[in-house]
Parts: C-alpha cells; structure tokens; sequence
C-alpha cells in the first residue's frame, strides 16, 4: 500500500496537520489499517523533499505544522491513481511457498497442510462475514475493504483447493504411460 499517494489524497481535500492526516487515513480505510504517527511525519518529510507538498511557513515541525499538496504532488497523485499496479508476476506468497516446501519435506502429508491451512482461510472469512454483517453497509470504506478481502481469502481458498486436488493426481498411480511431448523449435507456421 501507497501511505505516500494516500496522504497525497488526503491533502487534495485542502491543508491538513499531520495526526489529522493519520486519523483521516485510518477513518477512511475502514480503520482496518493502523497508521503510526511517526510513519506520517516521516512520509510528510520524504514528500515535502520531493516536493510533492509543503508545509506552513515558520511551523514548527510537529502536530501542529500544516501540510497542502503542490501541483507536482497534485500530478504525482493523477498519475498513481490512473497507473495500474505491476502484477505481471506472482508475489512471493507465504502460503505458496508452504506447499511448494511441503512438497519435498520426507514425512510431510501435503493434503493436511493443504487443509490446516484452508480451514484457518474458512474461519477468516466467516470473521469478515460477521463483521460485514454486523456493520451493515453503515461504512461504505469499510464494506469495500471487507469485500475486497472475503474475495482474496475465497481466491485462496480455491487455489488450496486446486493444489489439494493436483497433489492427489499426481500421487495417483497412472495407468497410462507417462508420455512427454516433443519440445518445439522454431516458430509456428
């Protein structure tokens, strides 16, 4: 996650102090993200000599020291919003790497770890469910970050699924021969 772009929202609103700044982000994204103060100022600073914002003349730095986007911030913060994110290749993801060890460690039941880990994915999501619920569509950046994530944890769900089901075929014994196709040269014609 983007705090840089995130405060540069923010401060598209109009000038905003530092903690304003951090209760504000934690407001908006459904208090599900807890910013430390230190990480704002840091940030403010880092933006500030980019010069993506600036701060009240004669401030002291601190809470009280105000911060306004500048037109550089204001085209940094357009450019971000309209870039997609580079997902052109997988994350390292724990989980992943997990089943992939799992694999080749002697002894290891794949499918139990498969499914140890499914059932904890289960039970996230029947906590976000409940959540959501309990909410009840009050908090529109709330719902948007509970559905966001009940729809990552159901897409690992399936995948443990899809895993589970392709480390039984393999372990299966195969009555057909193992037939490995030619390799291609060259280009298609």
């Amino acid at each position: 996650m983007s705090i840089r772009h995130a405060l540069l929202a923010l401060l598209s609103e109009g000038p905003k102090y530092g903690l304003q700044l951090r209760e504000e982000f934690v407001a908006r994204t459904g208090e599900v993200w807890p910013l430390n103060v230190g990480q704002v100022y840091q940030t403010l600073q880092r933006l500030e000599r980019d010069g993506l914002v600036e701060s009240e003349d004669g401030a002291d730095p601190g809470p009280q020291k105000g911060f306004q986007i500048t037109k550089e911030g204001e085209r940094e913060l357009a450019e971000w919003l309209r870039t997609p994110p580079d997902l052109s290749s997988p994350p390292r993801d724990e989980l992943v790497i997990k089943v992939l060890v799992a694999l080749r460690v002697p002894g290891t039941d794949v499918h139990e770890v498969i499914q140890t880990h499914r059932r904890y994915l289960v039970e996230l999501m029947q906590q976000w469910t409940r959540l959501k619920e309990d909410d009840g569509g009050a908090d529109l950046a709330f719902a948007l970050v509970v559905d966001a994530e009940l729809f990552r944890l159901d897409s690992v769900v399936r995948w443990l699924d899809s895993a589970d089901g392709r480390v039984k075929r393999a372990a299966a014994p195969s009555s057909k021969p193992n037939l490995k196709l030619p390799r291609r040269t060259g280009a298609r014609r």
